[in-house]
């Protein structure tokens, strides 16, 4: 495999892992904020299903963040795409 043919196997697969995330993100942002207010919890007069659906988003945003992290680690240094420090 030469390393024009690594290079489009490397973008490929990295393409195909951030539009899978980025369709998670979507999912946490919007689906968790449109179905919160069926949570129907108060607390002192306030809403609480959208600040659990806000809590919530924020530990999926960060799972995200580290998913993505961690899987690109392993693709450049599959694919010898790592930076020379």
């Amino acid at each position: 495999m030469d390393a024009q043919e690594r290079e489009r196997i490397y973008w490929r697969k990295s393409l195909a892992v951030t539009g899978a995330l980025l369709a998670v993100w979507f999912c946490a942002t919007f689906g968790v904020g449109y179905f919160a207010r069926d949570l129907q919890m108060h607390f002192a007069g306030w809403p609480l299903g959208f600040w659990v659906g806000a809590q919530g988003g924020l530990g999926v945003f960060v799972a995200i963040n580290w998913f993505h992290a961690r899987y690109m680690e392993k693709l450049d240094a599959t694919y010898g795409m790592h930076d020379e420090a």
